[in-house]
């Protein structure tokens, strides 16, 4: 034989280990990039794994503490998408962290091809920014805030009497652990007429004023504005250009002039301003009310959108979004829009696109949203969307992509649409389908969600190729074999139906009804559901017997264990000072006596029936169209195993 016919075969030979290479998985670096005060980003590159089946455990503990189990991390294959690009790799976020505190973070990396390994990390979250603990206060009056400014030195506080002072750009620079703090006596006597500049500043605060214009902070670090009310004729708190890195935007009001009418309404309505838009990382928009805008809170577009990654949006009150309550508009990977209420807004969440994910929706709640909850446009890919709430007129859950959503999650919500559907603001919101979702492809997965059309007598629509007209043919023909029917009945409280958009409608309390068909419907989620009560999560943003989380700004009272609201650096707060129940007497973690602190081995694929499903690692729905087509076949790997929470886990 010929050594060029050796060498043939043995090429030959190779190709199918040479496919299967590019199966395995070979684990790069872990990083944990720009953490937030109770977040971390987790991101972990990898090259291979063409097929996608790869998946990373996760387990974490504060350090010397007892080992929670987390989220599974999100599989986020190579792409691009409206000229950006992102990388091979696993990521995900840890939620509700206790502020300056380090965790330690185990991450058991499964591929089925190959390269299995554990990594352990620590990372860090950021302290809740404060005034350096011996600061230099300066008495400021309007006559003296010029001078005081310009001789500002770190660590100083310049604490401003009760007055109007003209509007003004700053020039001094603080440290992370010395900033300089502007400061109001209150921000019902202390008032700005004028804009306040902070471009390119670094660790300056602006605290309890009342500022007449914007603030605006371009290419800014660790910028916080806390405790203000803004007035704005355009845009409340923005920046632009390089944008703002690691900034804290809390427990402000602001107010714009945009009404809420129909003239108002979409992308080419006569609406104004933005009221917080923020580019760059980690980022903090946290308990503001935010009302009368064009957008109330919002990212960045296109190509003035930079590093938009590892940002919370949390615990907003949101009202007259004319376009959108909240534009997420290209996340770039651990975006986390968390427990926000959205009223009378066009759109109720925006994600057009979420470029490559994960970008989490969890447990916010709309009411008398008009065009779609989720705009999820322009190909948007790796939306994860959990325990949220929404009631509208028109289809109860319609995204009216005309392109490709790609890698979406979506588990426990609860959509009820029904009749008032039409024509608003030059788009139509449907005639009340419960599911109108075209564009899902087969990467797809939807599941354990509740849905309703009040006053249509139908229960009718669309998800991916399938097209149902029961709840029987949506469990057949679909990936949510686990769907209920739901309705305004299933609410505690009496909830009266939008008919209409108009006039404008606050939004009501919208816990359930005990033994309502939401309740024990959900699929397990760790660190988002933990510590459910009943045989399994319930379906919505709300927990039966939870109390209402706070929503805009938080009052400056101590924070009160025990009160079943998780405030300031509490680690938890489950309404009880008893210890042994996962939350102990003083508000911190304990270790609970059903979850597991060992291994994160898998169960082989038990799970449960309707009454909430436990996937141990099994791949999840299929074919068909959307993940969504056919109730068989094998997973999207979007997301595999995350509901494959440990089927030992034993109801607390």
């Amino acid at each position: 034989m010929t050594r060029a016919l050796v060498s043939l075969v043995s090429l030959v030979s190779l190709a199918p280990s040479l496919a299967l290479a590019q199966d395995a998985t070979t684990a790069r670096d872990v990083t944990t990039p720009y953490p937030t005060l109770e977040a971390l980003s987790i991101e972990w590159a990898i090259d291979g794994d063409d097929d996608a089946d790869g998946r990373v455990t996760v387990r974490y503990r504060e350090v010397g503490g007892s080992y929670r189990v987390g989220l599974p991390l999100f599989r986020v294959p190579a792409g691009s998408n409206e000229g950006f690009t992102w990388t091979n790799r696993h990521a995900g976020s840890l939620f509700d962290l206790v502020p300056d505190t380090e965790y330690e973070i185990e991450l058991t990396l499964v591929d089925p091809d190959g390269g299995d390994t554990t990594r352990t990390i620590t990372a860090r979250t950021r302290p809740i920014p404060r005034a350096a603990p011996d600061a230099r206060v300066v008495a400021v009056t309007p006559a003296t805030f010029a001078s005081a400014a310009s001789s500002a030195e770190a660590g100083d506080v310049l604490e401003l009497a009760a007055g109007r002072y003209a509007g003004f750009t700053f020039e001094g620079d603080g440290t992370s652990n010395r900033p300089i703090v502007i400061r109001g006596a209150s921000a019902d006597t202390v008032v700005i007429a004028g804009d306040v500049r902070l471009d390119g500043r670094r660790f300056v605060f602006v605290e309890d004023v009342t500022v007449e214009g914007m603030v605006k902070l371009n290419a800014s670090e660790g910028i916080v504005v806390r405790g203000c009310t803004i007035r704005a004729e355009e845009d409340g708190i923005v920046s632009l250009g390089m944008g703002s890195t690691n900034g804290y935007f809390a427990d402000n009001v602001v107010l714009g002039i945009t009404e809420w009418q129909d003239a108002m309404l979409g992308a080419d309505g006569a609406n104004v301003g933005e009221g917080i838009q923020i580019t760059g990382p980690g980022n903090v928009i946290a308990h503001n009310r935010v009302r009368g805008f064009r957008d109330a809170i919002s990212l960045l577009e296109d190509g003035e959108a930079v590093n938009q990654t590892s940002i919370d949006i949390v615990g907003n009150d949101v009202s007259i979004g004319a376009d959108d309550g909240i534009e997420a508009d290209f996340a770039m990977g651990n975006v986390r829009v968390l427990r926000n209420r959205i009223a009378s807004s066009f759109v109720g969440i925006s994600s057009q696109p979420s470029l490559g994910g994960p970008t989490y929706f969890v447990r916010n709640v709309m009411f008398n949203v008009v065009y779609s909850p989720f705009k999820l446009h322009r190909t948007s890919v790796g939306d994860v969307v959990l325990h949220n709430t929404v009631i509208k007129c028109g289809d109860a859950l319609g995204i009216y992509a005309g392109r490709a959503i790609s890698r979406a999650y979506f588990r426990n919500n609860l959509f009820l649409g029904g009749t008032g559907g039409g024509t608003y603001g030059g788009y139509g919101n449907g005639d009340g389908s419960v599911i109108r979702v075209a564009d899902a492809d087969e990467t797809c997965s939807f599941d354990h969600d509740g849905f309703g059309s009040t006053d249509t007598g139908r229960f009718e629509g669309r998800l991916g190729e399938a097209r149902f007209t029961s709840l029987a043919e949506l469990r057949a023909s679909t990936t949510e074999t686990n769907a209920v029917e739901v309705s305004l009945g299933d609410f505690a409280a009496t909830i009266t139906h939008p008919s209409s958009p108009f006039p404008e409608r606050e939004v009501p309390d919208l816990r359930l009804r005990d033994g309502g068909a939401a309740i024990d419907r959900g699929a397990l989620l760790p660190n988002v559901n933990d510590g459910f009560a009943g045989d399994a999560p319930d379906l919505g943003a709300y927990e039966l017997g939870t109390a209402l989380p706070p929503y805009g700004p938080r009052g400056a009272s101590t924070p009160e264990c025990g009160n079943g609201v998780r405030e300031d650096d509490e680690a938890c707060d489950d309404g009880n000072l008893r210890d042994g129940d996962g939350c102990d007497a003083s508000c911190r973690r304990e270790a609970a006596s059903d979850v597991d602190a060992g291994s994160m081995a898998t169960d082989g694929g038990v799970a449960r029936d309707d009454a909430g499903a436990v996937d141990g690692g099994t791949p999840e729905g299929g074919g068909g169209g959307c993940g969504c087509g056919s109730a068989g076949g094998s997973s999207s790997g979007a997301l595999v195993g995350i509901v494959g929470w440990l089927a030992r886990r034993r109801r607390r």
